[in-house]
């Protein structure tokens, strides 16, 4: 789904498929920089989440400790979940996704690189997740003008 401006009243055209194949983007950025961790993943469950995690942790720095703010998903904070050393999970307040920059950053992909295609198979999601997720990053200050909120700037004061 994405925004699309029409005339009132109607509804756009669009291609529609009854196929049912997903894939989803675990990503983590960090605010005020370019830096982001991403992995495409074929469903949503705590052992996708844990391998998110172990993967994530392999990038940080020996000297370094991250704190990563995620949504009350089920996934996130599961009992059976092995959250690694240099992490802290802090969950933000329940029903607040405007809270979370990582939601601008899936509205942004949605809106210009993900809405109204129609792939083939699940490798070319995949390729479709992955290709939208480098075009982002490669976007010099993109994630930095997505994922800067002002709550955050004072946190860090």
């Amino acid at each position: 789904m994405c925004h699309r401006w029409y005339t009132r009243g109607k509804r756009p055209p669009g291609r529609a498929d009854q196929r049912y194949t997903f894939a989803y983007i675990f990503a983590a950025a960090e605010p005020g920089t370019d830096n982001a961790f991403a992995l495409v993943m074929p469903e949503v469950s705590t052992q996708a989440m844990q391998i998110y995690l172990d993967k994530l942790s392999a990038t940080i720095g020996v000297d370094e400790h991250l704190l990563l703010v995620l949504d009350r998903a089920g996934w996130h904070g599961a009992n059976d979940l092995k959250v690694p050393a240099n992490i802290t999970l802090e969950p933000l307040p329940p029903r607040s996704p405007e809270l979370n920059p990582v939601e601008r950053l899936w509205l942004f992909l949605k809106e210009r690189f993900l809405s109204h295609r129609l792939l083939d198979d699940y490798d070319a999601i995949v390729d479709a997740a992955c290709t939208a997720w480098h075009r982002l990053v490669n976007e010099p200050g993109r994630i930095t003008s997505l994922c800067s909120y002002p709550w955050i700037a004072e946190v860090n004061d």
